[in-house]
Order: C-alpha cells, then sequence, then structure tokens
C-alpha cells in the first residue's frame, strides 16, 4: 500500500527569511555588476521619478503588508473561536500565506536597495535592472494578493467543510481497498507468539502521525518476527509508553530503525488518518450546537459532509490491519477502526449535543436511513442500531408529541422537504 507523504521540511518563518535574503543579495549585487560591466545600460526614467516611485513602493508595500497580514491573522483567530483551531491552523500554515508574506517583503527591501544606484556617483542615470526587478515584483506582489485572498475566503463556513471533507476523501481512496477486497486473514498463532522486545516512546508527548508500513515489513522479514503497532495512528506518545512489540523469537531489533519508521508530531495529520477529518468536522458541528453560538444549520451542513465520508468509507473494505511479506507471512499488525467505530465518532456527539435541536435530529435520521438504501448488507446492522438509538433519543428529548413527530420524520435538509414514500398508486403522482 503506497501512501503519499508529505514533509514539512522548511519551517514557515524561513520562507519568508529567504524572500528577503534574496532580494538584499539581488539587490547590490546585479547593479553593481550592470554598473560596471555595462554602464551604458540605463532606464528611460529619470532621476527623480526614479526616487519618487521606488520611495512610494518600498513605503506602500510595508504598509500594505502589515495591514494584509493583521487583517488575516483577524480573521483566522476569529475563525478558529467558530470552528476548530486544530482545522483553521491547516488555513494559517499554507504555503501562499508565508509565500505571499516573502515577496511583500522582497519587494520592500528590493525597492530601498534599488534606491541607494539611482543616480550613483553622481551619473545622473538609472540602473535598468532596478526598473525591471521593482515592475516585476510589484507585479508577482499582486498575483500573490489574488491568491492570499482566495485563501482566506476559504475561511467561510462551506469551503471550510469542504476542504476538511476533501482531506478525507483523498486518504479514504488512497487508505481503503474497495469492499469487494477479501478482507486479510490474522493468523490464529500471533496470540501464541511470545513478545521477546517492546519499543517505548522516550521524549516529550507526540502524536503518531504515519507509519511506514513497508518499512517495518521488510524489518520484520528480515528478522523473521511480527511486529505489532500497539499505538494507532493519531494516538498520542507518551514517556515510558509501548508504541509497539515484536513478537516472536530471535534478537532484539535496533531501535533506531524501529522509531524510523514510526513518524512523530506535535499534532495530528491527515495522512493515513481518516477519523481526523471526520473528528474536525464533527467539532464544527457541535461548537455550532453550543449555547454560544446556537447554529444547528451549520450542524447540518457538517453532517453532510460526514454522510458522504461515511457512505465511501462503507463502500470500502475496512478491515487492513495485517499485513504480509512476498511469501505470504504475516508481518505487520496495526489497529485500524472499525466500521462500528466510524459510526461512534461521526454521529454520537452531535446525538448528544443535538438532542433538543428538531432539525438536527431530521437530518441525522434522514443520513442513516440513506445509508441503509445505499450500502451493502453487512453495513446494516450497525446502522440499524443507530436508527433506534436516534429514536429513542428522540422520545427522551422532546416531551411534545407533536414535537416527537417532527423530530422523527426524515428530512435531508433538517427543515426543508420531509422526505415521503411514493406509490404508484398515491393520487399526488402526476404523469409527466
Amino acid at each position: 500500500m503506497a501512501l503519499k507523504s508529505r514533509h514539512y521540511s522548511v519551517a514557515a518563518w524561513l520562507i519568508p527569511l529567504l524572500y528577503a535574503t534574496a532580494a538584499l543579495v539581488v539587490g547590490f549585487t546585479v547593479p553593481r555588476l550592470a554598473y560596471n560591466v555595462l554602464p551604458g545600460l540605463v532606464s528611460t526614467v529619470s532621476v527623480n521619478a526614479a526616487i519618487g516611485i521606488y520611495s512610494a513602493v518600498a513605503s506602500g508595500m510595508i504598509a500594505l503588508t502589515g495591514i494584509v497580514f493583521s487583517l488575516t491573522f483577524v480573521m483566522v483567530q476569529f475563525s478558529a473561536t467558530a470552528y476548530s483551531p486544530r482545522l483553521v491552523l491547516w488555513i494559517a500554515r499554507d504555503p501562499v500565506v508565508s509565500h505571499s508574506l516573502g515577496v511583500f517583503t522582497a519587494t520592500f527591501l528590493y525597492a530601498i536597495a534599488a534606491l541607494a544606484w539611482v543616480d550613483r556617483s553622481g551619473s545622473g542615470g538609472v540602473p535598468l535592472s532596478g526598473t525591471v526587478f521593482v515592475t516585476a515584483l510589484l507585479i508577482v506582489s499582486v498575483v500573490m494578493f489574488i491568491f492570499l485572498i482566495q485563501r482566506v475566503g476559504m475561511l467561510q463556513v462551506n469551503r471550510m467543510l469542504i476542504f476538511t471533507a476533501d482531506q478525507g476523501r483523498e486518504i479514504i481512496e488512497n487508505l481503503y481497498p474497495p469492499l469487494e477486497t477479501l478482507p486479510s486473514q490474522t493468523s490464529t498463532e500471533i496470540t501464541q507468539a511470545p513478545c521477546f522486545q517492546t519499543l517505548l516512546h522516550c521524549g516529550k508527548p507526540r502524536i503518531i502521525q504515519a507509519v511506514d508500513i513497508p518499512a517495518l515489513v521488510g524489518i520484520a522479514t528480515r528478522n523473521g518476527c511480527i511486529i505489532e503497532l500497539v499505538a494507532s495512528v493519531g494516538d498520542a506518545a507518551l514517556e515510558g509508553i509501548p508504541v509497539l512489540r515484536v513478537l516472536g523469537v530471535g534478537k532484539p531489533i535496533p531501535e533506531d530503525r524501529l522509531r524510523l519508521a514510526i513518524r512523530l508530531g506535535a499534532e495530528r495529520t491527515f495522512e493515513q488518518d481518516p477519523k481526523y477529518a471526520i473528528r474536525l468536522l464533527v467539532d464544527i458541528a457541535i461548537k455550532a450546537l453550543s449555547p454560544a453560538i446556537n447554529d444547528p444549520t451549520t450542524a447540518v451542513q457538517a453532517l453532510d459532509q460526514i454522510e458522504d465520508l461515511l457512505n465511501r468509507l462503507g463502500r470500502r473494505r475496512l478491515e487492513i490491519g495485517s499485513f504480509c511479506d512476498a511469501a505470504g507471512n504475516l508481518r505487520l499488525l496495526i489497529n485500524f477502526p472499525a466500521w462500528d467505530d466510524f459510526l461512534r465518532l461521526a454521529l454520537d456527539e452531535i446525538c448528544l449535543y443535538g438532542a433538543s435541536s428538531v432539525q438536527v435530529m431530521r437530518r441525522m435520521k434522514a443520513l442513516v436511513a440513506e445509508l441503509i438504501s445505499i450500502l451493502p448488507e453487512e453495513r446494516h446492522s450497525a446502522l440499524r442500531e443507530w436508527q433506534r438509538r436516534l429514536q429513542s433519543t428522540i422520545d427522551h428529548s422532546f416531551a411534545n408529541q407533536q414535537d416527537k413527530l417532527d423530530a422523527s420524520a426524515e428530512d435531508r435538509q433538517g427543515l426543508g422537504s420531509t422526505r415521503r414514500k411514493w406509490s404508484n398508486e398515491s393520487p399526488d403522482v402526476h404523469g409527466v
């Protein structure tokens, strides 16, 4: 199973620093080379006009940079209170934000540097290179400004929901095979295999972000053992907590080789963790259902994306935790969530916090009914249990009988059109 790896090797603050350094280097070397090698290559812009243009670009760009990024970070902070701070962090760390800051800073610094070469040594000329570079940087700055506004526009609730669900759809597509694929067969001998090595986490608390499955399978194959990942992707690795166990017989494996196959980080990522996208969507929904916000429509919109993810998961083979070598011998065990785990994550908290909302209950009833109608039979048992649970929640949350009937209806919009079961004998059916 091949997964796309995402590495953030360059810190966000380093990108603007590189732009600034490049602007200073170009600003003081290129004009010098042009002045010494091609002294006659000057711009037609007058000295006074060049000084005015460069000064205006420098002062205007630094002011624009301060205003734009102040507003951007205010919007990010505001959105963090409305959605989830974990989700908004992905938008704030977008490369467009770092590169925009870098381009704006580079334009400011280069305009300052270009001023030093205007009327150099009383030559009365303006280097052509300075005019060309300033013009190019201004054009790039306008383009980056447009991209930045587009990114900030993603903070709208519907776009944020779609962005989050898109991450989940991508990982589901890459991680899980179709439902028609036979489930992996776990050997019954693993419960009898002794554990001769346990890898403990050392250091500060970290999150397990991804696992290099081919590397662990290769290590287990070469050593003739079975590796069991005790902690799941997305779990917190704490000091002294077991991360994996080595089962079988043999010599202990060097710990550094095992640690290199497990990527740790400060926070969860979408890679190899389909639960994370659902977790963020649920966070948005339950925050919208809090008394401070009281926005059940946003919760319904989140349920639209959650239903799509559950629909895709229900059509996939989720039992993928056993990995074998080329000879078919079991080599790696990883704990992946089951269908019941996904349903519990997706519906449990929304059902709890939205129990008194007619709109949310109607949408959840429609969600479960729709999944029953389109997913294979093996998914129905857990879904029918959720049907009973939703009805029980409605019965306990609404004292008025009419409110119970209203909340028990299936409605994909929450409070839109109640789902009707048409029949050929119905007098409301007309030919078209």
